[in-house]
């Protein structure tokens, strides 16, 4: 977005006088530039097995933009019979295997739908409308500051179809609902892991009970974190988990929620390779009729490691702490 300088002028000095005007003007342009309610809606969650500690909390001033270009899916390229962002599980059956929880894009566009709303469009636009009121009235005073973090613009105006990618470095998408999870990973070429596949996959070559070891280690995985969000927001742990800022809420050892990748020692090691964070961050939806998800997330008050697992919800419950990875059967 340069603006053209054009102001005719006669003589030397003036010609002069342009130049270094027209010169002045792109040196600083190019100096600033800088790199409907359905089924899935349900009733008011409420989380089992959830930690209610809402100890020293720091709540980030203002909401982190998503990146304004779409994000393209990653090209499939084989690694023995699994994409590059996949890792092959061995067994007699083997699996491939999502390296790190998802995000999601449109399929049509690629474009990046937020992690911090369901994918429905029309659910997305009541909950960021109510909760720009409820947040008044809840909580602390540094809670209700805590702005709540706009739908994009592509995603208020259009019904997205959900696609699953898995990359490193990403905030994955939370608000997932067993039946989105399903199409999301179907819809990018994949499946939901069976649960038997996704245990096998977290306990790695070694077939430990936690991704690093057999004794559980307080900080090694994001999980059994001190601080809840919807306690912090909200002065109660059980309410408010469809709340949009849930995922942006940070304490004395910083995001609850992590990247992609970003828990290095959380790996489920397959060789020289590895799966991140299968336990902690967020939740897992796996196959089964009546609904189930695996591997705690960041404020669940459990210890089982690669055992974890919550089956009292169905699959068209959703709230902020539920995400998905994929599995797929290699090629041959």
């Amino acid at each position: 977005m340069i603006e053209q300088l054009d102001t005719p002028r006669s003589g030397a000095t003036r010609t002069r006088t342009c130049l270094i005007l027209l010169l002045c003007v792109v040196g600083s342009v190019y100096g600033c530039r800088s790199s409907e309610p359905s089924a899935d809606a349900g009733a008011a969650p409420t989380e089992p097995s959830q930690s209610a500690s809402s100890s020293v909390v720091e709540t980030p001033s203002a909401v982190p933009a998503l990146p304004s270009a779409s994000v393209e899916p990653p090209a499939v390229a084989q690694h023995e019979g699994c994409p590059d962002e996949m890792i092959l599980v061995p067994a007699r059956k083997p699996v491939c295997v999502d390296r790190w929880e998802a995000i999601l894009v449109d399929k049509s566009t690629g474009e990046r739908l937020s992690p911090h709303y369901p994918v429905h469009r029309k659910l997305a636009l009541k909950l960021e409308a109510d909760w720009q009121e409820k947040r008044k009235t809840l909580g602390s005073a540094q809670a209700q500051a805590l702005p709540v973090p706009p739908l994009p613009a592509w995603q208020r105006d259009n019904d997205a179809e959900p696609v699953a990618i898995s990359r490193a470095d990403q905030v994955p998408n939370g608000y997932l609902s067993g039946k989105v999870a399903k199409l999301a990973c179907e819809n990018a070429g994949k499946r939901l892991c069976r649960r038997d596949e996704w245990v096998r996959a977290c306990r790695g070559k070694r077939d430990l009970q936690y991704p690093y070891g057999e004794s559980y280690k307080q900080g090694v995985c994001n999980v059994f974190r001190s601080s809840h969000p919807a306690g912090v927001l909200h002065d109660d742990p059980s309410m408010g988990h469809l709340d949009p800022r849930l995922l942006l809420v940070e304490d004395k050892d910083g995001p609850l929620l992590r990247k992609t990748g970003a828990v290095t020692k959380c790996k489920s090691a397959w060789g020289d390779d590895a799966l991140y964070e299968m336990v902690g961050n967020l939740d897992e939806w796996v196959e089964d009729p009546k609904g189930m998800f695996v591997g705690g997330f960041f404020s669940r008050s459990k210890k089982d490691g690669c055992e974890s697992v919550i089956t009292a919800h169905p699959n068209d419950y959703f709230d902020y702490s539920l995400g998905v990875r994929c599995c797929r059967d290699p090629e041959t």
